[in-house]
């Protein structure tokens, strides 16, 4: 199935795409918040290591992911008086 765009969608659509992300931002913050309590316990435990910036990389990779098209999202909802 191929993707629509975001202005293709219909009324009903766009509200449950904008639903979905918004579970997908909780879910992403908690596992920034797991990846970051890992770096934490291994710098204590013992140091700062290349192990220790594996799941830093992630943690950026999921916020940076997490920031795109959001925008655009709330742009159209408000735009047709949705939300």
């Amino acid at each position: 199935m191929i993707q629509k765009e975001l202005t293709e969608l219909t009324d009903e659509e766009l509200l449950h795409e904008a639903k979905k992300r918004k579970s997908a931002a909780i879910i992403n913050a908690i596992l920034i918040g797991f990846l970051i309590g890992i770096v934490f316990f291994s710098v204590m435990k013992n140091s700062l290591g290349f192990l220790t910036l594996i799941p830093l990389f992630f943690a950026y990779k999921l916020i940076n992911n997490s920031k795109y098209n959001n925008q655009e999202l709330e742009n159209l909802l408000k735009e047709r008086g949705l939300k």
